[in-house]
């Protein structure tokens, strides 16, 4: 592909106003705070994007914990690559597998009870930068934990404590307290072409 000088210098003029306009957007920006971040919406992606943020928090030295609320003790990829790095993962997978494999309400209920006890002591571990609540939307879905003191509690943060809640159907109010929602658009999806779950990308 041939650019002539004339294009060039086109370019050239419009990226120093993009630059300009860019920096003096970041230089406003003077904020430094622990966020509250929720992944959530129907497509695939909410927990992977948390454990990539995971390892981009250990490139910078950081401890991080990670409590998973519905998934239970069974192995994942994820799990064992981050247990690599020893004491710097605090790793508690609390729940006892999904919903529809306990159907035991008041099981579910115990478990997600114990999994936010794991995650209060968590945050008030001043050595953890980083803190993935796994699943949580979905315990928070079902009833499981009460909305409200869930809410309170992880407004209540320290300052510098960053929290990522994962799951699908997030609440209103949670969405509303949070500092940075994505939602998940599903657009297409292998198991619809009866794809089963395969080691390496969903586990």
């Amino acid at each position: 592909m041939t650019i002539d000088d004339g294009e060039a210098a086109r370019h050239k003029a419009k990226m120093e106003k993009r630059k300009a306009v860019q920096d003096a957007e970041v230089a406003g920006k003077t904020l430094e705070k622990g966020l509250l971040i929720v992944n959530t919406g129907p497509g695939k992606g909410k927990s992977t994007a948390a454990f990539g943020l995971i390892l981009r928090a250990l490139g910078h030295g950081w401890r991080i914990g990670v409590v998973q609320f519905i998934k239970g003790a069974w192995s994942t990829g994820e799990r064992r690559a981050l247990e690599a790095f020893g004491d710097q993962i605090s790793w508690h997978s609390m729940g006892e597998g999904f919903t529809w494999e306990t159907q035991d309400k008041a099981r579910d209920i115990a478990a997600a009870t114990r999994a936010f006890e794991k995650a209060k002591e968590l945050m008030a571990d001043e050595s953890i930068r980083l803190l993935v609540l796994d699943e949580l939307n979905i315990a928070l879905r079902y009833d499981y934990l009460p909305l409200a003191e869930v809410v309170a509690v992880l407004q209540a943060r320290r300052a510098d404590l960053h929290i990522v809640v994962t799951g699908r159907n997030a609440k209103p109010e949670l969405i509303e307290v949070a500092d940075l929602v994505t939602e998940m658009t599903l657009v297409k999806h292998h198991f619809a072409a009866g794809v089963k779950a395969q080691e390496g990308i969903e586990f």
